[in-house]
């Protein structure tokens, strides 16, 4: 017992010696894109979120966590904006079919993200791909198409953030909107009625790390002015934190590095504890109860005996010396030899079917031949045997 406090005395020490070093250690920068406009890491939303009321003052900011579907469904939406950025944005058929109604009724929508979902691509025929050279490591210059947009110098942004660019593209719905230097479209628009669906392949241009740059603000600031003035711009959050009610106490574990150790150390503690109580102490030793004598015990040991040994032809031999020893038994006939008189003996004098009494002596007699019986066999004879036992009844 002593041992034993002393073992967790000792744990709980360096759990905390740990947590303080993790605490207290220089944090690295957090490189994850994780698009969330309350994050100031350099892929999240923070600027974008304080910067877009600057360029929509009178709009009003709605964040959902729900589907696009579930969102706009049944709701008449007026002078209204739909902005998705993410990694990937998972849209179905039951979201386009609301997304499609939402701008044809004036709305917009603006979707930044470097997967837009198979659905997506198949519907509107597009397919992205990467202009990053691998062999140069060349960042690729881009700019608007809109002679009143386009930049005099082009932008080039570090990291690959405005490689991606449509590789498939069917030019007579999509109107191109920003190209790379290479004439690679990498800026889309869609017109559904009175609204229209705005496609850019490159989100992190909208992270704090793009907009704190003077380009990069400006670049943004620009692809976002297509947008219209309205009275509510609806800010998805499905697509980087989930669907609504998504939260749990290990999904904030996961979340921040220190706790994710910390629960890894206690979980790894707590299996050292485990085994090392598992060696110190005897196990509970089982009460074997005394075996039962009793027939039907008896038999279920014998098969198993001759299961495990699977020695066919000695069970198929045992079956039919006791199916002779009934013939002897119950019709007076001699069965030293098997053979036509015999079997017309056990037709004459049992009720048994005659193609089935055939049937099952010349199974018998091919038992009799030397060579391995199978499965198959074995089975064949005793079903032919149980059979005969039924009709002689």
């Amino acid at each position: 017992m002593k041992g034993m406090k002393l073992y967790l005395i000792g744990t709980g020490i360096l759990l905390i010696l740990y947590l303080a070093a993790e605490y207290y250690k220089p944090k690295p920068t957090d490189w994850r894109p994780s698009y969330l406009k309350e994050d100031k890491i350099p892929f999240g939303l923070y600027v974008l979120n304080k910067e877009y009321q600057s360029l929509f003052p009178e709009t009003r900011i709605e964040t959902s966590r729900l589907p696009a579907y579930n969102t706009l469904k049944d709701k008449k939406r007026k002078t209204s904006n739909y902005l998705m950025v993410a990694g990937a944005v998972n849209i179905d058929e039951l979201d386009y079919q609301e997304l499609v109604k939402f701008m044809k009724d004036g709305n917009h929508v603006f979707i930044a993200a470097f997967d837009i979902g198979d659905y997506l691509k198949d519907t509107l025929s597009l397919d992205v791909s990467s202009a990053l050279s691998y062999r140069k490591k060349k960042d690729i210059p881009i700019n608007f198409v809109n002679p009143a947009l386009k930049a005099k110098h082009a932008y080039v942004f570090d990291k690959g953030l405005g490689d991606l660019y449509f590789s498939k593209l069917d030019t007579s719905r999509a109107i191109v909107l920003g190209r790379n230097e290479k004439g690679e479209v990498n800026f889309v628009r869609y017109n559904f009625g009175k609204g229209a669906l705005y496609l850019l392949p490159n989100p992190q241009l909208f992270s704090n790390y793009a907009l704190l740059s003077p380009k990069g603000a400006e670049y943004a600031a620009k692809a976002l002015s297509y947008l219209p003035q309205a009275a509510t711009t609806i800010w998805d959050e499905k697509n980087t934190k989930g669907n609504q009610g998504d939260e749990s106490l290990l999904r904030v574990l996961f979340k921040h590095g220190q706790l994710r150790w910390a629960y890894y150390l206690s979980i790894i503690g707590l299996l050292v504890f485990v085994i090392f109580e598992r060696k110190r102490r005897q196990r509970i030793i089982p009460i074997i109860p005394q075996l039962a004598n009793s027939s039907v015990d008896f038999v279920r040991v014998v098969g198993k005996v001759y299961y495990q040994q699977r020695d066919n032809r000695d069970i198929a031999l045992k079956k039919i010396s006791y199916l002779l020893e009934f013939i002897r038994a119950s019709y007076r006939l001699k069965t030293s030899e098997i053979g036509e008189e015999l079997v017309n003996g056990v037709l004459l004098k049992s009720n048994g079917n005659e193609q089935d009494i055939r049937h099952l002596f010349a199974t018998i007699e091919e038992m009799n031949k030397p060579g391995r019986v199978t499965d198959h066999q074995l089975i064949t004879l005793n079903k032919l045997i149980e059979k005969f036992y039924k009709q002689a009844q």
